[in-house]
């Protein structure tokens, strides 16, 4: 499959990674449908994009809410054949706080949203994806999960966070095996640190002195980069069932 003939769903796509991919679709021609909780950023993207971008509001924490935007994007796009799970948080906290043991509400929350929200967009998309004529190849549709490398080397104050991101990493193969029957492929994107408008809210010295902990290219992830990767899945049919770190060979440290 070519970008060119993408029919995407990209949740999270208001801001950050998400909308980074969404561009980057839209100018090669494709097109794609943004999900988001952030109704009037979401509608504001999606406007900025052109006629080949849509906006639906989407808590992926909620089964209906997910089921119905698959279905808007299905009606609006004709189908869809890249799913792309950018909607997360940071979820930062410390298991033992200066103010007592972590909540489990908070842990229960960040799960919800980074695991259980991707694996609700997965299986809807999926749904739909079954349905399309498959390319000469027999390909009819492909997956993508955001994993982290905090999945890996999870930092002091990620425990929430790096579990989903664990998660998300340790569903991708047992998913792409299933999948395969119907010719849908899944992989996940393990990035490290990105210059996203979390990060860019940070001093500059911050911002450079994250950036020189990355042994080459000394610096942070650009967005681009990680809509490159993307596409890079999409177009090479052979990618399938894997995480692929995405990190200028960061390691992170304890904290």
């Amino acid at each position: 499959m070519k970008i060119t003939d993408a029919r995407a769903v990209v949740t999270g796509g208001a801001s950050g990674l998400g909308l980074a991919v969404a561009r980057h679709v839209t100018a090669a021609g494709g097109r794609v449908m943004l999900l988001d909780v952030q109704e009037g950023p979401g509608q504001a993207a999606a406007a900025a994009l052109g006629g080949n971008a849509g906006f639906a509001k989407c808590d992926v924490t909620s089964e209906t809410e997910v089921n119905a935007a698959m279905e808007a994007a299905r009606a609006a796009m004709g189908s869809i054949n890249l799913l792309v799970n950018c909607a997360g948080v940071i979820g930062a906290g410390r298991v033992l706080g200066k103010n007592g043991p972590m909540a489990g509400d908070f842990f229960s929350k960040v799960v919800q949203i980074n695991l259980i929200g991707t694996f609700q967009c997965d299986k809807a998309a999926a749904a739909i994806m079954q349905h399309n004529t498959p390319t000469a190849d027999g390909e009819r549709g492909v997956i993508i999960h955001t994993s982290s490398v905090a999945a890996y080397e999870g930092q002091i104050g990620q425990a929430a966070y790096a579990a989903t991101k664990a998660g998300v990493a340790g569903m991708t193969l047992p998913i792409a095996r299933e999948l395969a029957m119907f010719g849908i492929r899944v992989c996940s994107i393990a990035p490290g640190i990105f210059g996203t408008p979390m990060l860019a809210a940070m001093p500059q010295d911050v911002q450079d002195s994250l950036g020189r902990q990355v042994p080459f290219p000394p610096r942070l992830g650009r967005p681009e980069e990680f809509a490159a990767l993307v596409q890079t899945i999409f177009e090479v049919g052979y990618l399938n069932g894997e995480t692929i770190r995405l990190d200028g060979a960061i390691r992170m440290q304890p904290k």
